[in-house]
């Protein structure tokens, strides 16, 4: 018994009178497999199919299996699974288990899924790009064309009020799990320690003090390398190393997770993939890292790029109840207990970091070309969906309305990411149909070779081959790398090996935003058509060719490092991509002449293919010229009065006080927009040295429209007037201004702290002795009068006899001068 068999006959109950309903239970549960096999009995299947989507390719093979066997079965059977690599199914097969966008596809081949009658999602809380998007089609089609589908949503830790929103008021199931105590340990890493010492040590620890075996989280496949190397040769006979990870053969997956052979123990070290669905027999003891490494992706680049973080505490318990699934267990957290405490509290969805490409694609193929137009557990970012659709346009997969083009419906059939399915189409066109292909599957995987191999993706070409010797490669890496290939052109593998040249050309049709071009300089340092910098490893054989296109890089903000590539020949880029080289007059800032530089210039994005001087400058382009300067210098290089600095501030104030109703008025604000206020006033300068006669002030008026000009004297005024009728300026530019600075005699009698931005803020008021210099600073002129005004007077009528020191300031009259001369 499990502890979810408790709940099956309420949930199948359930599913009889509602199409939609909530899971919730812990790990340990049982309801990956458990829950499928129930509602196979379920007379509203009507024979129809039951299909569960597994966030991970390891899970949803070992899940398949697991229900297999239980039915005293092999998979493809009554259960199978679907896989990108491996898929076992059969005319018999009446639960699907499947990942990796093979749910969007089989309901984007038919909308009312007319084969199946319920759909799971299993591990939502793992919340993957795949799961959101799952659910937001099956969702909808539910409600347009299938009422009578069911859908289930499972999870371990399931926070339903966001998925509530999507789903409505549906009935949530709770079962409770079957979790023996764990007892934390926390094992903060030493400051001097390197992390794989830490973790050899600990294991040490834990094989020595604590029985049965132990299940090791680290961040990715290299930190598991370097444990197993440092441990290898290091443990008892009895002790054998696991190592668990996506890139792993599934031989080597399964065993991982098969128990330990009698009298031995084993030591699994995992990626955050045995976070969840897996049990691994045997396991009572969990080291975690409280590291992880997810794919992040930066919409001003189009790159992504591997981040190491903490773990969420949600994700930390996940991983301690891995110890407690058969009986009382231990976990040794790698960090402090304070620590614990700052963790955040769960990991964002996959939705909120991720390259959209492929989902954007996919929603185009649904008919909806707006984030808006599909219901979101949450919504993706606008900047991220805005640079998908770019390049989807850019590579001719979307209309310039972002309507799906009939070359984007051939590329999402292929099932490949959308920047090499439009190079597998277009090599077919270029006869290179094999290459393409080979390089498409090469790229979805991980690096064949590896770190330290170089870059050159011609070299993994000869590997796949056979051409060249695949030393260190997993040849069940090697055999599916070449069966994807097959799936993607029967031409794979066949013909002549391409040269360095072809697999350049096919690799800028997909990354035309990576074509590298080398700067001057004897380092390999590259500027990309993105604009952003590349650099490859200087023992780099591809460091001798200027031009490259780049297919993997780190994806790091100032300069990349490059971990694929390939040479591309210049002229053939010129002649692919001629849609996309754009010819234009730009004008430029040169420093060492001091003046504009106009020229025609020949761009590939960001990429200067061919350029010449213009004989004439056009005022428009002179503009232009100026404006680069004034970023490349900075707005302090324009010519700033004081008054042009307290508008800055003044505005700067409202737009605190206000948001959303007043102007930015910070450097890179007023930076991004120097065409709309600076601009226009270049009129007739033509050289640095004239910008002098710039009124900056007039310029950044022009930010304001009438009503904000007559409301910034309002409410943000320059100056004041104090009781001896002075009108004093305001500094708005001082610390914690605005400032009023006055000789503390000319305030007798003005007992109300002046306030400015509609009354929100207090004028700081700097009260002067007769020779200017500060006595006091206060933002509560009242208080100051009845509390500090008696010592100031005690200390100052000595020094500055000829000047009033009332006793009563309030009732006292205000004077600038000195005290007035009794009328004789």
């Amino acid at each position: 018994m499990l502890p979810i068999d408790a709940i099956l006959p309420e949930l199948l109950r359930t599913l009889e009178h509602a199409s939609t309903a909530l899971l919730q239970a812990p790990p340990g549960a049982g309801k990956t497999t458990r829950v499928p096999l129930a509602l196979l009995d379920a007379p509203w299947r009507q024979g129809r199919k039951i299909l569960m989507l597994e966030p991970r390719r390891l899970a949803a093979r070992s899940a398949a299996r697991f229900m297999a066997a239980q039915r005293g079965e092999a998979p493809g059977q009554t259960v199978g699974y679907r896989t990108r690599l491996d898929t076992r199914v059969s005319a018999a097969t009446q639960i699907e288990v499947v990942t990796e966008g093979i749910l969007s596809r089989l309901i984007q081949d038919d909308p009312m899924l007319e084969d199946y009658a319920a759909v799971l999602f299993d591990e939502f809380h793992e919340r993957s790009l795949q799961a959101d998007l799952g659910l937001a089609l099956v969702r909808e089609s539910q409600q347009a064309l299938r009422p009578d589908l069911r859908l289930l949503v499972m999870s371990a830790t399931l926070d339903t009020g966001p998925i509530a929103r999507v789903l409505g008021d549906v009935p949530v199931l709770t079962s409770a799990g079957r979790a023996y105590p764990v007892t934390v340990e926390y094992r903060p890493l030493p400051r001097h320690r390197d992390l794989t010492d830490h973790v050899v040590a600990t294991v040490r620890e834990a094989l020595q003090s604590q029985s049965g075996s132990l299940l090791v989280f680290l961040p990715g496949a290299g930190e598991i390398r370097r444990v197993v190397r440092a441990l290898t040769g290091q443990l008892p006979p009895s002790v054998r190393l696991a190592p668990l990870y996506g890139n792993l053969q599934a031989e080597v997956q399964d065993q991982a997770i098969a128990p330990a052979p009698e009298g031995q123990r084993k030591v699994v070290l995992a990626t955050a993939i045995a976070e969840t669905s897996l049990t691994i027999d045997g396991v009572r003891v969990v080291i975690d890292a409280g590291l992880q490494r997810r794919a992040v992706f930066d919409p001003n680049s189009g790159m992504t790029r591997l981040v190491t973080g903490r773990v969420s505490r949600a994700s930390a318990e996940q991983r301690k109840g891995r110890a407690g699934r058969l009986e009382p267990g231990v976990c040794y957290r790698l960090w402090s207990e304070s620590e614990q405490f700052g963790l955040a509290e769960f990991t964002p969805p996959e939705i909120q970091v991720a390259d959209l490409a492929p989902l954007v694609l996919e929603l185009a193929q649904w008919g909806a070309r707006q984030p808006d137009q599909v219901a979101w557990v949450d919504a993706p970012p606008l900047a991220h969906w805005q640079q998908a659709v770019a390049l989807l346009q850019w590579l001719d997969l979307l209309d310039g309305d972002g309507a799906i083009t009939d070359h984007g419906k051939a590329a999402r059939q292929l099932g490949t990411h959308p920047r090499l399915a439009h190079m597998v189409l277009r090599g077919r066109a270029l006869g290179l149909a094999g290459p393409a292909a080979e390089l498409a599957a090469l790229l979805e995987e991980r690096d064949l070779l590896g770190p330290g191999r170089g870059a050159d993706l011609h070299e993994r070409l000869r590997v796949l081959r056979g051409e060249q010797a695949p030393v260190g490669v997993d040849p069940a890496r090697l055999k599916a790398v070449r069966q994807a290939a097959r799936r993607l052109s029967p031409e794979a593998g066949q013909g002549e090996l391409p040269g360095e040249a072809e697999v350049g050309r096919l690799l800028a049709l997909a990354y035309p935003d990576r074509i590298a071009r080398r700067r001057p300089g004897p380092a390999p340092r590259y500027q990309l058509s993105n604009g952003r910098g590349a650099a490859l490893r200087e023992d780099d054989p591809l460091a001798r060719h200027d031009w490259l296109v780049a297919a993997d890089l780190d994806g790091q903000a100032r300069e990349a490092a490059i971990y694929l590539a390939a040479p591309v020949d210049r002229a053939v880029l010129e002649q692919d991509l001629a849609g996309h080289i754009v010819e234009r007059d730009e004008a430029d800032w040169d420093e060492s002449r001091g003046s504009v530089v106009a020229r025609r210039v020949r761009r590939l994005g960001e990429l200067v293919l061919a350029e010449r001087p213009l004989a004439s400058v056009d005022p428009g382009l002179l503009r232009q010229g100026l404006l680069a300067a004034v970023r490349r210098k900075g707005l302090d290089s324009l010519p700033w009065s004081p008054e042009a600095r307290q508008w800055r501030a003044r505005v700067a104030l409202l737009a605190r006080c206000f948001p959303g109703e007043w102007p930015a008025t910070d450097d890179a604000a007023l930076l991004a927009r120097l065409d709309q206020w600076l601009a226009p006033f270049l009129v007739g300068i033509s050289r640095w040295s004239e910008l002098s006669k710039l009124n900056l002030l007039q310029a950044l008026t022009s930010e304001l429209d009438y009503h904000q000009q007559q409301r910034l004297d309002t409410l943000a005024p320059a100056a004041l007037t104090i009781p001896t009728g002075q009108r004093i300026r305001l500094d708005y530019t001082a610390d914690q201004g605005p400032v009023l600075a006055a000789k503390l005699q000319a305030l007798f009698g003005w007992t109300e702290t002046p306030r400015v931005a509609d009354g929100r803020v207090p004028v700081v008021i700097h009260l002067l002795s007769p020779a200017q210099r500060p006595l006091a600073v206060t933002s509560d002129l009242a208080s100051f009068w009845r509390n500090v005004y008696p010592e100031v007077r005690k200390d100052m009528r000595g020094r500055y006899p000829k000047h009033p020191w009332p006793e009563d300031p309030f009732s006292a009259e205000p004077q600038q001068g000195t005290k007035k001369r009794p009328a004789r």
